[in-house]
């Protein structure tokens, strides 16, 4: 389909979504009292998220169904929905925490109450099994872990039954709030230990199918590819029992079909529409939209460095200035979120992140900086989507498209299941020209750096390498922001993105959930996963 086509049938898509026959479920008028229905349009894959090739989807049920040591704290946004709140730490487990006085060492008390579901006490050995299992895996889990300089086993200490140490590597700006991320969820290590073995010591295979968690759910059915039933566990201390008793995600890829579902009120949520349909059901009575700006957020267009035409800077500064960018930002985003082009200088004037990079729309400018290299005449490679993502991202595609065909460069659009993107655009790194939309959980540049500028980490699917960024980011990373050192670090690690651009940035996103006016609770996270722990409806 030419991108023409593709903006032209769009609005007929979802409008015969209306008339489709749909599935019989359980709806939400349906539904007993007290439970609330909630579609989504990725489907889960695991509900361990340390198991190497966990998606992002399935990160929900660490949010859950497990507690951590410690959590952000919440704080209103200007149109009155509720937001996790970084610059504030808050207990969770742990009802206090101290730096010892040769500044080595943060110890933890856990709370006298705190039970796991089975109703068995949460003790510091817990504690250290699953903080152990985060580090020794391997894959996404570690290096998160590692962000926060939570790197081995041995710096993990349970003092006795309610006490718990870590031994601080070194101090960092990171170690406190990277506790309180999806990762370092603690496990009913009595559980696990009776499902290991000795070729699987950490309990994968049972806790990919299982939940051990002291979280204000449990997982009580999974049906991949369909659906994931959570029942309230009212064992939970941490925090005020959630308002709904159960809650039944629904998988339905079709974007016009969970559209359509919210408009006749069968379900309470579609979390995570996209632009479009968020600017219309705006206006829809009895729907209400919540929109949040996805901090450290940015959404891409990322040459792959291993195809050899993108080894070339010049040839990537060409393909940013190929790029639609407002034509993009209309047709894709629908106008929500920030533009992330445009910028007025090669050097930032402030260390914000995001911010716009300084490229725009200019075709006349990329063909000058393809004449300079061997690729004047132009070349060909594929150009990657995610399929579970295909809202935003085929309409930016068609339109890159017609772009990088101003400059020679042939493209042909790959869609990819979603549940293969991971694999192959993050972990295998083998796509040569595609989108991503990585956004860090920590809320610093160097954070985001971290993860999408450094060689081998997860999200750095562009294979980019540069000693000079991994030096400042190395620098950085557990550096406080009041160090005189820090801004002009951070400068400089964003004037080289700005030149080099691995990743070319389109604009900052929001994410956007749908739900019936009688649902009440909704509170977005930095993880863009549903947190379901304060959710309540209104007459349950």
């Amino acid at each position: 389909m030419d991108r023409r086509k593709f903006i032209k049938t769009a609005g007929a898509t979802a409008l015969s979504a209306n008339v489709l026959p749909f599935l019989k479920f359980s709806t939400a008028e349906a539904a007993p009292a007290g439970t609330a229905v909630v579609v989504i349009g990725q489907t889960l894959n695991s509900l361990d998220l340390h198991r190497k090739g966990t998606n992002r989807p399935s990160y929900q049920i660490s949010v859950n169904c497990y507690d951590r040591l410690v959590s952000f704290g919440t704080k209103k946004m200007p149109d009155g929905s509720l937001s996790y709140d970084y610059s504030v730490l808050k207990p969770d487990l742990a009802e206090s925490w101290e730096l010892t006085a040769d500044g080595k060492s943060l110890i933890f008390k856990l709370r006298a109450d705190a039970v796991f579901s089975d109703g068995s006490s949460v003790t510091a050995e817990d504690v250290k099994w699953s903080l152990d299992r985060a580090v020794s895996l391997g894959g996404f889990p570690a290096v998160q872990m590692k962000a926060g300089s939570l790197i081995k086993p041995e710096q993990f200490v349970a003092v006795d039954e309610k006490t718990f140490k870590i031994d601080l590597i070194r101090p960092s700006k990171l170690t406190l709030p990277d506790l309180a991320v999806p990762v370092p969820f603690i496990i009913n290590s009595k559980v696990a230990k009776k499902h290991a073995t000795k070729d699987d010591p950490w309990a994968t295979e049972y806790l990919h199918r299982n939940v051990a968690g002291s979280g204000a759910y449990k997982v009580t059915r999974w049906d991949p590819g369909q659906q994931l039933v959570y029942e309230r566990n009212d064992k939970w201390t941490s925090g005020p029992l959630p308002g709904v008793k159960r809650v039944i995600v629904r998988e339905v890829p079709s974007g016009a079909t969970r559209r359509a579902l919210i408009e006749r009120g069968d379900v309470d949520m579609s979390f995570g529409v996209s632009d479009k349909d968020a600017k219309e059901l705006a206006e829809k009575k009895g729907v209400s939209v919540v929109a949040t700006p996805i901090e450290n957020c940015i959404y891409c267009l990322c040459p792959n460095l291993a195809f050899e035409p993108f080894q070339d800077k010049k040839v990537r500064q060409a393909v940013a200035f190929t790029v639609p960018y407002e034509e993009i930002f209309k047709v894709a985003a629908y106008g929500q979120g920030v533009p992330m082009w445009g910028g007025k200088a090669a050097s930032p004037a402030d260390i914000s992140w995001p911010q716009p990079f300084p490229y725009s729309t200019n075709i006349e400018k990329a063909k000058a900086l393809l004449a300079e290299t061997k690729y004047k005449d132009g070349f060909e490679v594929p150009l990657s989507i995610n399929l579970s993502l295909a809202s935003w991202m085929e309409p930016a595609a068609l339109l890159i498209q017609e772009g990088l065909a101003k400059v020679g460069i042939k493209t042909t659009i790959e869609k990819i299941p979603g549940a293969n993107w991971r694999s192959q655009a993050l972990v295998e790194k083998k796509l040569p020209l595609h989108l991503e939309n990585f956004g860090g959980w920590l809320n610093y540049p160097d954070y985001y750096f971290f993860w999408a500028y450094l060689k081998g980490h997860l999200f750095n699917s562009s294979n980019y390498d540069n000693p000079e960024v991994a030096k400042l980011v190395d620098e950085t990373l557990h550096m406080e922001v009041s160090d005189p050192a820090y801004e002009p670090k951070i400068k400089r690690l964003l004037e080289i993105a700005f030149d080099d651009v691995p990743r070319i940035p389109l604009w900052q996103p929001t994410l956007n959930s749908a739900m019936s006016t009688k649902l009440t609770g909704y509170e977005y996270w930095f993880h863009r996963q549903l947190d379901a722990r304060k959710l309540g409806k209104v007459g349950a």
